[in-house]
């Protein structure tokens, strides 16, 4: 392997636990405190490897302009971004799927142009034009499951995985737009000048994924 460590962006949170856990059953030396650290940037020479640790959003934009080699971003935040990178394997990790909620009074046939809050203003935009419905998009950066109970919003597009905090904040789901994933991600240039360390990354990987999927 070559000496030059492969830059990997990673999300912080749930994701990058689930990912970590899947670098070590690949077979990749990631020391045990490597989830506690507080850093940003974190080397592990060891297993040819340089970690920096970004919010979620931000993972495809450090990848496409070639800051880190590689990295891990869900296909909601590859959709919303439409960065310039090579998505190359769905992990198959942090399971979840996006959702149009509301509260259980909504009306659907009560206004003209409803509106909508999301953090994923793209997303939600495609989406209801495919479905043919005229909204306003209100982009929020986080607790979306507020905008409803206060008026900010008719309904809001989120990510659920549980379902617990809708229901804890009295909202219920409306409609599954689509399911997601995280994807290993890799920039198109870094695809060429390390071609071996990260064609090797992809298939320890993808034999792990392949496993897990039919275990």
């Amino acid at each position: 392997m070559s000496s030059e460590l492969v830059t990997v962006a990673m999300p912080k949170g749930r994701i990058f636990e689930e990912a970590v856990e899947l670098l070590r059953k690949a077979g990749y030396d990631l020391p045990p405190e490597f989830e506690d650290s507080r850093k940003l940037i974190i080397e592990v020479p060891q297993s040819g490897m340089r970690f920096i640790l970004a919010k979620p959003m931000d993972v495809p934009t450090y990848v496409e302009h070639g800051v880190a080699d590689a990295g891990v971003a869900g296909k909601d935040v590859m959709i919303e971004e439409e960065r310039d990178v090579y998505e190359v394997l769905d992990l198959k990790i942090s399971s979840c799927y996006m959702a149009v909620a509301a509260l259980p009074s909504y009306d659907p046939g009560r206004d003209v142009a409803p509106k909508i809050a999301s953090k994923y203003p793209k997303l939600t935009s495609d989406y209801f034009r495919e479905q043919g419905e005229q909204v306003e998009i209100i982009k929020l950066n986080g607790s979306i499951e507020l905008a409803p109970i206060v008026g900010l919003a008719d309904r809001i597009v989120d990510i659920v995985s549980t379902g617990q905090t809708l229901r804890e904040n009295g909202l219920v789901e409306m409609e599954t737009m689509m399911p997601i994933t995280s994807r290993f991600i890799v920039n198109p240039v870094s695809y060429r000048t390390k071609a071996a360390q990260i064609d090797e990354m992809v298939d320890r990987l993808a034999e792990v994924v392949g496993k897990e999927g039919v275990s």
